[in-house]
C-alpha cells in the first residue's frame, strides 16, 4: 500500500497568511512528507476562479514539487482536461516528468463547474468527447515521433512533441471518474482510477467490469482511494479547531454540485449529502470529515479496502484556512502509527 497527500493550496480571504507564504509553507511540508514522514505520493488538484485561490495551475506547482523532492510520485487529481490544449499540456507534462526523473502521474478529469466552462468559453455538453480526444492526442505526443490527428474537436498535422517523457512508453494516465461514460473512458484509455468520496461506492466495481469488457487486465486493476481525514491524539480538541474549515469546505462543494446538477437536469438540485450544510452539526451528519485516533483511522481504511482493494490511499493534506503546521502533527502521527499497520495491504 502506498500513501499520499492531496493539496489544493486554498487560502480563504480571511486567512492571516499571504499566498506566497502559504505556498512556501506547503512546499516545505511536502519536502518533509518525503524526507521525514515517508509518504509515497503527492497530488495536486485544480479549480478556477475561486476567491480563495484554489490552485488553477497544476503543472507549475508539480514542477516546483519535483524540484523539492527526489522520490515521491507527483500526480494531478485531477487536471480539468477540457480547459487545456492537449499538445501544449503534453509538453508541460513531459518537462515535469524530466524534472522529476520519471515520477509524474497524469490524472485528467472532465470537470463539472458551470462557471469554469462559461469563463473558458467551452461548451460543457462536449466535455467528455473533448477529454477523450485530448488524452488520445497526449498519448501520441509521448509515444510517437510524429503524428497527425483529425477529430471532432482537435486537428493537428505533423506534430513532433519534445522532449519525450522519461517514463516509457509514456507517462501513466489515471482518470478521475465517478460514473457512466467517464468510467468507460478511464478503462479504455487509462492506466488507473482515481476514486473519491464524491463517487458512488460501486464506481470501482464498474471500472473493473469495463476493464474486462475492453480486454484489459481486470484482475489487477489500479485504483487509488481518497478521503478527508485528520489523525489525532485528541480528536475532540482537534475537531473544534477544524470544524469551521470543514463547514467552509462542505458548503463550497455543496454549492458547486448543486450548480452542476441543476445545469445538467434543469431540476431542483440535490446538494452535497442531499441537503445544504448550514451548521457544523450538518457537516458532522455528512460523515465525510474524519478526525480520529490512529486506531480509528486504521479501521476506516481497512473498511474501505474491504469494499474494494486499492493500491494507494491519500487524503487532503491541508484543510482550507488551517495552518499547515497544525496538519504536520496529523501527518507525522499517520506516518508513525497508521501507515506501518497498513503497508502490507495489496491492491
Amino acid at each position: 500500500m502506498r500513501f499520499g497527500l492531496l493539496y489544493d493550496f486554498r487560502n480563504p480571504v480571511d486567512s492571516p497568511r499571504s499566498t506566497p507564504t502559504l505556498y512556501a509553507q506547503t512546499l516545505d511540508q511536502i519536502a518533509a512528507a518525503e524526507s521525514d514522514w515517508g509518504f509515497d505520493d503527492i497530488w495536486v488538484t485544480e479549480h478556477h476562479f475561486i476567491d480563495d485561490g484554489y490552485l488553477p495551475a497544476l503543472l507549475p506547482m508539480a514542477a516546483a514539487i519535483a524540484a523539492r523532492t527526489s522520490s515521491v510520485r507527483i500526480g494531478t487529481f485531477v487536471l480539468l482536461q477540457p480547459f487545456h490544449n492537449p499538445v501544449r499540456l503534453a509538453e508541460d507534462c513531459a518537462v515535469v516528468d524530466n524534472i522529476s526523473n520519471g515520477r509524474f502521474l497524469f490524472g485528467p478529469g472532465v470537470g463539472y463547474r458551470y462557471p469554469e466552462f462559461t469563463s473558458f468559453n467551452i461548451d460543457r455538453r462536449y466535455r467528455g468527447s473533448i477529454t477523450d480526444e485530448a488524452v488520445q492526442i497526449m498519448i501520441k505526443c509521448w509515444e510517437e515521433d510524429e503524428f497527425s490527428f483529425e477529430g471532432e474537436h482537435f486537428t493537428f498535422h505533423n506534430v513532433r512533441c519534445t522532449p519525450k517523457p522519461v517514463q516509457k512508453p509514456r507517462i501513466p494516465v489515471w482518470f478521475g471518474a465517478t460514473q457512466g461514460e467517464a468510467l468507460r473512458r478511464a478503462a479504455r484509455l487509462g492506466d488507473g482510477l482515481l476514486h473519491t468520496i464524491a463517487a458512488p461506492p460501486d464506481a470501482p466495481a464498474k471500472f473493473v467490469q469495463h476493464l474486462k469488457e475492453y480486454g484489459k487486465d481486470w484482475r489487477n486493476p489500479h485504483i487509488l482511494n481518497m478521503s478527508l481525514l485528520f489523525t489525532s491524539e485528541n480528536p475532540e480538541r482537534d475537531w473544534q479547531l477544524l470544524a469551521p474549515s470543514a463547514l467552509y469546505h462542505a458548503q463550497g462543494y455543496a454549492t458547486w454540485y448543486a450548480q452542476d446538477q441543476n445545469w445538467q437536469q434543469g431540476t431542483t438540485p440535490a446538494t452535497f449529502g442531499g441537503s445544504y450544510p448550514h451548521t457544523i452539526e450538518d457537516v458532522e451528519r455528512l460523515g465525510h470529515y474524519l478526525v480520529a485516533t490512529p486506531d480509528e483511522i486504521i479501521q476506516h481504511i481497512k473498511a474501505l479496502y474491504a469494499q474494494y482493494p486499492f493500491e494507494a490511499f491519500l487524503y487532503t493534506a491541508v484543510w482550507p484556512g488551517i495552518d499547515p503546521e497544525v496538519h504536520a502533527r496529523s501527518h507525522q502521527l499517520f506516518a508513525e502509527e497508521v501507515a506501518p499497520a497498513l503497508r502490507d495491504l495489496e491492491g
